[in-house]
């Protein structure tokens, strides 16, 4: 994206003191400093890079390694896939072809003493090549004391279609191995390190190697008790019936070329998604809502 580009956009949606649109490597992020909070949103993706409200630390992580660069997901923040969650079909991108495009800023309004920041992406000729319906997505982010972000597919052919999607969200925490998650007790899920074998959650989820689990079947707002920095991540949802957990560990991290190996350490996702059999059918003229709303608290 041309700087022209980007000073169109602040002339549009700029606001005084508040929101300012800036260029990392052609890719236009929205910086955005409020009395609750600060944030950065990717319009490529439409992926909250960072939030951190005030009297906080940081909740969400991005890797010091993380690349920005136009086509490409930045390895941290909340990565929007869709319209499937996983590897998806031979030949087409893991987790959907949604966080690697560039969405369209739709708006940028205070509603009383909230932000309220619309993205929104629409199906075109090269998505229909990869999928072939006709849809809207947009995703609406309202920043406050909470972060509360809004994934609405909207069909807008005259056929149904079925999705799976998450907000694949990334975050920093002071050490995972002094980490817990909890609101999944009791709770079955497939194991992804295990070649996707069932188990049942017993007690709340710690970490000591790679963890990667589909939670199934589960409505409940998680916690992320984050002892190394005295604090708790609270991560309520609507309209999904999965959750998925995930660290890559040592090995894994290693290999990732936008992520540092020791990185592992500072972080988890705890995804709000519809994944494996949870998925949604979506019938013409309709829409469905996929809805995170996270705070920290202090211990």
């Amino acid at each position: 994206m041309t700087q022209q580009n980007i000073a169109v956009l602040n002339d549009r949606f700029g606001l005084t003191s508040t929101l300012e649109i800036i260029d990392r490597n052609s890719v236009p992020v929205l910086r955005i400093s409020t009395p609750d909070a600060r944030a950065t949103i990717a319009l490529q993706g439409a992926q909250v890079l960072e939030w951190q409200p005030a009297g906080h630390q940081p909740v969400l992580w991005v890797s010091r390694a993380a690349v920005y660069q136009s086509g490409k997901g930045v390895r941290g923040g909340v990565p929007v896939c869709w319209p499937w969650f996983g590897a998806g079909e031979t030949g087409k991108p893991a987790h959907g072809f949604v966080r690697t495009r560039m969405w369209e800023l739709r708006a940028a309004d205070w509603h009383g003493d909230l932000l309220v920041v619309r993205m929104g992406i629409k199906d075109d000729a090269e998505t229909r090549a990869i999928w072939d319906h006709a849809f809207d997505l947009e995703m609406v982010v309202t920043m406050g004391e909470t972060l509360v972000m809004e994934l609405v597919t909207r069909n807008t052919g005259d056929r149904p279609f079925t999705i799976t999607q998450a907000l694949h969200t990334y975050f920093r925490v002071g050490d995972i191995e002094n980490t817990r998650v909890m609101g999944l007790e009791n709770v079955e899920y497939l194991d992804k390190v295990q070649n996707f074998a069932r188990a049942t959650q017993h007690g709340a989820v710690v970490f000591g190697g790679e963890t990667d689990r589909v939670y199934v079947n589960t409505t409940s707002t998680c916690v992320i008790d984050d002892n190394a920095r005295d604090r708790s991540i609270h991560i309520a949802k609507a309209g999904s019936h999965s959750t998925v957990v995930w660290n890559p560990w040592i090995d894994k991290a290693a290999g990732f070329s936008d992520m540092q190996p020791e990185e592992y350490r500072e972080m988890v996702c705890v995804e709000t998604c519809n994944a494996a059999d949870d998925t949604v059918t979506v019938a013409p003229g309709e829409s469905y809502t996929l809805r995170a709303e996270i705070s920290a608290r202090a211990d």
